[in-house]
């Protein structure tokens, strides 16, 4: 597989592959989209979310429990 890196705006939801390319692809391609707007930003089919949203880690309240070390680390 060849990869071809170049940038395009696409044109109502169609993206033009530059001439210098088109003679190299006789075939289907593999399309990876990398879109400079971050995820959750106000752009149509997002849902509102923000990318660090997303990755936070659980929490837990652990006020009030009491454990000791060897409690802590026994496995």
């Amino acid at each position: 597989m060849e990869a071809y890196e170049f940038y395009a705006t696409p044109e109502n939801g169609t993206i033009k592959i530059p001439e210098q390319f088109r003679s190299k692809i006789t075939s289907g391609v593999k399309v990876i989209l990398l879109s400079p707007m971050p995820i959750g930003s106000n752009s149509a089919g997002t849902n509102g979310s923000r990318k660090s949203d997303m990755l936070l880690s659980p929490t837990l309240n652990t006020h009030g429990w009491r454990f000791s070390r060897e409690e802590a680390n026994a496995r």
